[in-house]
């Protein structure tokens, strides 16, 4: 089917979604690979009532399903080396995922990192170490496109949507927490995941936020956690405020941010402006991603307490101060590591001098070091 004959359709059919199987041949159903079910949830067509709900029609991902979704992230995975901290009951930290509560529900508020980097990377650790789905509240524009928009096609997000992304709203969030889920929320929003140069790892929340309150209806655990990585991942050459002075560049943004949806018409100044578009980046390989979960902040038994707004807003504003804590503490431990790695390897240079006949005995501190 050609191109002019697959849009006819799609004017024909307003609420199909098209799919590109662009290494398959005219058998798809029989070759390795293709799973009509997995296409299927993909694309949200599954249904258990009339209309759709993204939490109970939610299926989680399948061993098929996993296994493909762990394909796509070898590259990024092997590149960035993510290393993964977290709190015990007793304030000791751990590298593993051991200080996560195992039940739910849990709500984790951290900081986006450039184009939401992050996300595959903690998504997959949890259900690979604590066998734990982390159903993040992410932009609408991952889950609709009106016909003939120049915004990206829902297919790019196939994998956020299979791995649980649930399109961010106060009914959404509602339902994850009384369903008892592990939920990862971003105050920062687009505005934080499209940052200009210089704002790596400044947050960009707005002054009131009402997940504390909605938190402590159901006694959710608050778990703050604070990223940082992208610095040494890549560099930003071309930012909002360059495309912006780029007339082609301008109408674009301009076009596409009008195409979607603003979740923060009642915030004014940059905080409200969320204007959808795609920094030119550097790749700085290699580079590391480092993720620190805090201490939980209990909110069980409190939601007489909570549902008062300024107490709400105290713990608002503790939660922020733990997430930049987090990244305050992985950047002085990211320093030190990066001086011991250095130092070792100075060692490792002046012991090959010293000891020309010691290469099985580099070999294996080399191996020790790393």
């Amino acid at each position: 089917m050609n191109k002019e004959d697959i849009e006819r359709l799609r004017g024909a059919l307003p609420r199909c979604e098209v799919r590109e199987l662009e290494h398959n041949g005219q058998f798809l159903f029989l070759e390795d690979g293709v799973d009509l079910v997995t296409i299927i949830k993909r694309a949200y067509y599954y249904r258990r009532g009339k209309s759709l709900d993204y939490i109970s029609d939610y299926i989680p991902p399948t061993p098929f399903e996993f296994k493909e979704y762990e394909e796509s992230q070898r590259l990024l995975t092997a590149v960035t080396s993510p290393v993964f901290l977290s709190t015990l009951n007793n304030g000791a930290v751990v590298r593993s995922l051991a200080g996560i509560p195992s039940e739910g529900p849990v709500l984790y508020v951290g900081n986006h990192m450039l184009l939401g980097m992050e996300l595959h990377a903690i998504a997959l650790h949890f259900l690979k170490e604590r066998n734990i789905l982390l159903r993040g509240l992410a932009h609408p524009l991952m889950f609709t496109k009106k016909i003939g928009s120049k915004l990206p096609d829902m297919q790019l997000y196939d994998l956020f949507r299979i791995i649980g992304a649930v399109p961010v709203s106060g009914m959404n969030f509602y339902k994850l927490l009384r369903s008892k889920a592990h939920v990862a929320l971003y105050p920062g929003g687009v505005r934080e995941a499209l940052h200009r140069k210089g704002e790596e790892y400044k947050l960009f929340w707005p002054e009131h936020s009402e997940f504390v309150r909605i938190a402590s209806k159901f006694g959710a655990k608050i778990i703050p956690y604070g990223a940082v990585g992208e610095d040494d991942l890549c560099e930003m050459v071309l930012d909002y405020n360059d495309q912006m002075k780029i007339p082609f560049l301008k109408n674009l943004i301009e076009e596409i941010t009008q195409d979607s949806v603003n979740l923060r018409n009642d915030e004014s100044g940059e905080l409200g402006k969320q204007d959808l578009h795609v920094p030119g980046i550097v790749p700085k390989i290699p580079g590391r991603f480092y993720v620190y979960f805090g201490k939980p902040i209990e909110t069980e038994g409190r939601e007489k307490e909570l549902n008062n707004k300024e107490k709400a807003h105290e713990v608002y504003l503790e939660v922020r101060s733990e997430v930049e804590r987090c990244m305050t503490y992985l950047k002085m431990k990211r320093e030190t590591i990066l001086t011991e790695t250095f130092c070792r390897g100075r060692s490792i240079i002046s012991l090959m001098v010293s000891l020309p006949k010691s290469q099985p005995l580099i070999s294996e501190i080399i191996k020790f070091s790393y």
